[in-house]
């Protein structure tokens, strides 16, 4: 489904879920705090300038006893975003994020990734799928990489572990281009990133990959992910935990000067392997 057209069936959604609350005689806040979140977010949903959660919209369905229509319809929307079900949320909500803070302990985030270095990471994990499914996962992400070159880009920071520059995912050629990319985005101003080196040692969050999300009018969120799983949480005591572990992450990594010189050495490394 082409974003156009899905934007338009999230509208739908919304205007959906407006009418059939007004039918049930519920205010957006007695709606809200029958499905565990604000009415502010209620009224994001009817607007669409939010999408829900898949848990939510099950919520919602057993709220206005709607028999499974916002649930269905929110899992279509999910399976035709490209995404898997537990990011998809993450995906829509960037376009609206003010600022952006990963942690990724092994892995260039996503964002800053190159197609290159996405292929080596996607074939790594799925050694089975077809070219077309592989080169359609690489478009998205450098679809959602777009965001931080718009002139409404969102401040965006990044911390990574020594081994993301280290392990030379696809190869020497791969892995210089990637760098060099880094570089030149850190060098543009566009993005802030901070290098935690092997010598630091033991470190706040490791092996855990971590998101912060803050936005203009929307409480701020946390995403973390495993393996086959990830969880999108707005509720204020577990985001304020994890600022205080990427405040701890900040503190461990290398200035953004001294981290620039070090993914530029590493690149030097692979251009002369």
């Amino acid at each position: 489904m082409a974003r156009a057209s899905r934007e338009a069936a999230w509208e739908f959604w919304g205007t959906e879920l407006k009418r059939r609350r007004e039918e049930a005689r519920l205010t957006q806040e007695e709606l809200g705090r029958q499905v565990f979140v604000s009415g502010g977010y209620i009224s994001q949903f009817e607007q669409a300038c939010r999408k829900p959660q898949l848990d939510v919209a099950v919520r919602i369905d057993g709220a206005l006893q709607t028999d499974g229509f916002f649930e269905r319809m929110c899992r279509k929307l999910i399976n035709e975003s490209g995404f898997t079900d537990y990011f998809a949320a993450v995906a829509d909500l960037e376009p609206l994020a003010t600022k952006i803070c990963d942690f990724e302990p092994v892995l260039v985030p996503g964002l800053l990734q190159v197609a290159p270095y996405t292929r080596a990471v996607m074939l790594a994990d799925n050694p089975f799928v077809s070219d077309d499914e592989v080169e359609g996962w690489i478009a998205a992400r450098l679809e959602r990489a777009k965001h931080l070159s718009s002139p409404a880009r969102p401040m965006y920071w990044a911390i990574v572990h020594e081994c993301a520059l280290r392990t030379p995912v696809g190869g020497a050629a791969c892995m210089t281009e990637q760098l060099d990319h880094l570089v030149s985005l850190a060098r543009s101003r566009r993005v802030v990133i901070q290098v935690i080196p092997y010598a630091q040692g033991a470190h706040a969050g490791m092996s855990k990959s971590m998101r912060l999300m803050e936005f203009e009018d929307a409480p701020p969120t946390v995403y973390t992910e495993g393996l086959f799983w990830g969880q999108l949480l707005d509720d204020l005591s577990m985001v304020k935990r994890a600022t205080a572990t990427y405040d701890l992450l900040r503190a461990a990594a290398l200035s953004p000067e001294a981290s620039l010189s070090l993914i530029d050495s590493a690149a030097e490394s692979y251009r002369t392997t």
